[in-house]
């Protein structure tokens, strides 16, 4: 049997991994327990009642966090015109269209979430194999393309997590920073429920939130009683 460390297992102190807790008790514990010298971030794993070998089991969408992620993230759009000059009005990182097409070939991907207008896509589309396995390509299912750049580029500013379930039937996301309050956290998480919730896919059969829990970046994970991501709970 594989030795846990000491710290791993100070953290694990006094949770009860067969319980489901409450939200409000889960961050609670993990804001406890977090020791790491940065700003650790809070996580959230859903396992989903799908199969998105599926077309119609796939998850996918951007959920708006009301208190932000607690991180800077760096957006690149692609447009040009009075777009660009909307995107860099509005807080872009790094705009561009062709330049930028060949930058990102050579690698240079300094950059969290990526955006284009419309007429940008046939000049994107050539990223596909830089962009898409890093689940960057713009898309417009998760507003990622649009001709309103500059909500677009202050929403990923703001605290607008994509999310897309995972093979296993499991997403993943960010949900903002321990240092947060614990009505923060928990308002960043029903928010993403809800829009997981709305996601649901017409394939979708039986219980469709099926576990849920909570972990932040080196403290364990604690379940969640999913009845409690109700906002009205």
């Amino acid at each position: 049997m594989a030795k846990i460390a000491k710290r791993t297992a100070k953290a694990r102190e006094g949770i009860d991994f067969d319980k489901a807790y409450t939200l409000d008790e889960a961050i609670a514990l993990l804001k406890e327990r977090a020791s790491a010298k940065f700003d650790e971030t809070i996580e959230i794993a859903m396992n989903l009642g799908v199969d998105p070998r599926h077309a119609d089991q796939m998850v996918r969408g951007v959920a708006n966090l009301p208190n932000g992620t607690g991180r800077d993230v760096r957006v690149a759009v692609f447009a040009r015109g009075d777009k660009a000059d909307e995107a860099k009005a509005a807080g872009a990182d790094i705009v561009g269209a062709e330049d930028l097409v060949e930058s990102m070939q050579k690698g240079e991907l300094n950059f969290d979430r990526c955006i284009a207008t419309p007429d940008m896509m046939p000049l994107v589309g050539r990223l596909g194999k830089v962009l898409g396995p890093r689940g960057l390509m713009p898309n417009p299912k998760v507003g990622t393309v649009t001709t309103d750049v500059a909500a677009a580029v202050k929403a990923s500013k703001g605290g607008a997590v994509e999310f897309r379930v995972e093979k296993a039937g499991i997403i993943h996301a960010g949900v903002g920073k321990v240092s947060f309050d614990t009505k923060a956290l928990a308002e960043n998480v029903r928010a993403l429920s809800d829009a997981v919730n709305r996601a649901k896919p017409a394939g979708a059969k039986g219980v469709y939130v099926r576990r849920v829990s909570l972990s932040s970046t080196m403290g364990p994970g604690v379940k969640i009683d999913v009845a409690t991501l109700d906002a009205a709970s």
